[in-house]
């Protein structure tokens, strides 16, 4: 029987999604494309968040660009501050350019109080995860101990995103404004230098997002997954049988926030850059997209979405003849899955596996037989009849 449950694990959908991720260096050799499909596994990571929150916790954030942001911008302090030119200030502690722009002539130099403790490239990336995760629970506290859901969840959540960015914006001396943080430092680890376009960053972002799917798939199998599913059917049952519904909602919320950080800091190591364009409106409706493409309720859905609404995306938008229209075709996508797949394309794949799978008992029930008898152990009795009924 062990063979058989090998095989099975083997052929899962989760194990070959991530055989596939890890062996794509294989048959990838140019370096632009090993950093471009870095991008497209860091948004992967950024829609298994939103599956969390939205799939699973029936929670439908429009809020996750902030929290991407704050991850990215927490990440980019601490290589900015590492950068030869902030190093080469003249100045006895590391000085971001465009903080020495900023100062009137006549001042003397100071590093703003937020930047001193993101000297230290260990709190930076600490405050890449929690950050957003303590502020995704913050906001949660109030939203849902004060009863707020429903679509007004979402109106909060995108209201925070465009406060978040005008602050953001409107912090020059700060935050350098429009201009982002760029200039940044390569993420060295431990000696390990990630190059945005070698394969250490391509592997350290495939084997994070690798280990979430995983992750994501026993916290769904736990108790805690079973009360967001609960939670998300019929919230005021599951109150009657006296859990508190809020706790679990602020659990799951801030938990997709930390995931959703957690991509951010990815983003910078792969793109070398944070701006106020990553944590607009239109990253966090693209995630709602590319979760609701893929199937909401599907780990394996969020991320086969993202790759391929970030892929169509690209192909389309260098296209001589689409240029101007991809952002209409890709709505177009959008509005057709929804009304025809309200699964997305993991209700479709599930849809045509049970279509096969009677097909695939069939065999397998014969093949069952032989391998027992092979290594000469018991055959449950209704594999030994199904065999029998097959032959």
């Amino acid at each position: 029987m062990n063979l058989l449950r090998i095989r099975r694990f083997m052929l899962s959908p989760y194990t070959l999604l991530s055989a596939a991720i890890l062996i794509v260096p294989l048959f990838v050799v140019d370096p632009f494309w090993i950093n471009r499909l870095g991008l497209y596994l860091v948004f992967s990571i950024l829609a298994l968040s939103m599956a969390l929150c939205w799939g699973q916790a029936g929670i439908l954030s429009l809020g996750h660009g902030a929290f991407f942001g704050l991850g990215a911008y927490c990440m980019a302090m601490s290589l900015k501050l590492l950068s030869p030119d902030s190093l080469n200030q003249g100045t006895p502690f590391p000085l971001p350019d465009f903080i020495t722009w900023n100062t009137p002539p006549g001042e003397a130099l100071k590093l703003p109080w937020l930047w001193v403790p993101f000297q230290n490239l260990g709190f930076g990336m600490a405050a890449a995860l929690l950050v957003p995760a303590l502020f995704a629970a913050v906001v949660g506290w109030f939203v849902f101990y004060g009863g707020v859901s429903g679509v007004f969840i979402s109106i909060i959540t995108l209201a925070l995103v465009v406060i978040l960015n005008l602050v953001v914006i409107d912090q020059q001396p700060i935050t350098n404004g429009f201009n982002g943080l760029n200039n940044l430092a390569p993420f060295d680890l431990a000696g390990v230098v990630f190059d945005p376009y070698g394969l250490p960053a391509y592997y350290l972002i495939a084997g994070i997002c690798v280990l979430l799917l995983l992750g994501l798939r026993w916290l769904g199998s736990t108790r805690a997954g079973l009360l967001f599913r609960a939670v998300q059917a019929d919230e005021q049952r599951v109150q009657y049988f006296g859990y508190d519904v809020a706790v679990y909602k602020i659990f799951a919320f801030s938990l997709s926030a930390l995931i959703a950080g957690l991509a951010g800091l990815l983003f910078v190591v792969n793109s070398q850059y944070a701006s106020p364009t990553i944590m607009d409106v239109s990253i966090s409706i693209a995630v709602v997209v590319w979760t609701a493409v893929g199937g909401r309720q599907s780990l394996i859905g969020a991320v086969l979405g993202a790759l391929a609404i970030n892929g169509a995306q690209n192909a389309l938008s260098e296209s001589g003849s689409l240029v101007h229209v991809w952002q209409l075709i890709i709505g177009i996508v959008f509005v057709l899955v929804v009304v025809f797949l309200p699964r997305g394309l993991a209700g479709l794949g599930a849809d045509l596996w049970q279509h096969l799978r009677p097909q695939a008992k069939a065999v397998e029930a014969p093949a069952l037989v032989a391998e027992a008898e092979l290594l000469s152990v018991p055959v449950p009795q209704n594999s030994h009849q199904s065999g029998q009924r097959q032959s």
